[in-house]
C-alpha cells in the first residue's frame, strides 16, 4: 500500500476497538466475506492481511449508507476507508472476480455522467452490457419497460455541461 494511503487508512482504523456495532447495523453484510469490522481489524494487522482484504467481495459490495459510521462510538469512517480499499484494489487489479460487475456498473455510470451530465438509463444499460458481456440477460424487460415510458432513447440535455466535464478533470 502506498505511504500516503497507508497513513489513510490507519487513522481510520487505529480508533476502532473492535464492539462490533458496524457489522450489527450493516444490511450488506449477509452477502460479504469478511463483515465490515474484520475488514478494519485485517488492515489493522497490516500488509499481510490487507492484501486479502483488496481481493475480498466485501469492500465492493459496501453500500456506502454510512449506517456504520453513525453506529461507531469511535466514528470510525468505514465507507471512506471501503473506498479507500476499492480504488487499490482496482490499481493493483486485485478484484474479486463477483465485484467485477459491480466495478463495471460504476464505470458506466461515471461515463453516462460525464458525457450527458445526469445519468441517461439506456446509455448505461447498453454501456453495462457491453461491458459484462451480458448481452441479451434482461433483454425481455425492455419492451414492458418501453412501453410504460420506464426508459427514454435520448438522454435529458442539462445546462452547463461543460462545468461537469470541467469537475470530472478535477477528480
Amino acid at each position: 500500500m502506498s505511504k500516503c494511503m497507508e497513513s489513510e487508512c490507519n487513522s481510520y482504523v487505529v480508533k476502532c476497538y473492535q464492539c462490533g456495532k458496524c457489522s450489527a447495523g450493516c444490511q450488506i453484510s449477509p452477502f460479504m466475506d469478511y463483515l465490515p469490522h474484520q475488514v478494519v481489524r485485517f488492515v489493522q494487522l497490516g500488509d499481510i492481511y490487507v492484501d486479502k482484504i483488496l481481493q475480498s467481495k466485501s469492500i465492493w459490495y459496501c453500500a456506502g449508507c454510512q449506517t456504520c459510521f453513525s453506529r461507531c462510538p469511535q466514528q470510525v469512517n468505514l465507507p471512506h476507508l471501503m473506498d479507500l480499499l476499492c480504488e487499490r484494489s482496482s490499481k493493483l487489479k486485485k478484484i474479486h472476480p463477483e465485484a467485477r460487475k459491480i466495478l463495471a456498473f460504476h464505470k458506466s455510470f461515471l461515463n453516462g455522467v460525464n458525457r450527458f451530465g445526469r445519468s441517461f438509463e439506456l446509455g448505461l444499460v447498453g454501456e453495462f452490457k457491453l461491458r459484462t458481456f451480458n448481452l441479451f440477460q434482461d433483454l425481455l424487460l425492455a419492451p414492458a419497460m418501453i412501453f410504460k415510458g420506464k426508459i427514454c432513447f435520448l438522454p435529458a440535455k442539462i445546462k452547463n455541461l461543460a462545468l461537469v466535464k470541467v469537475l470530472f478533470k478535477k477528480s
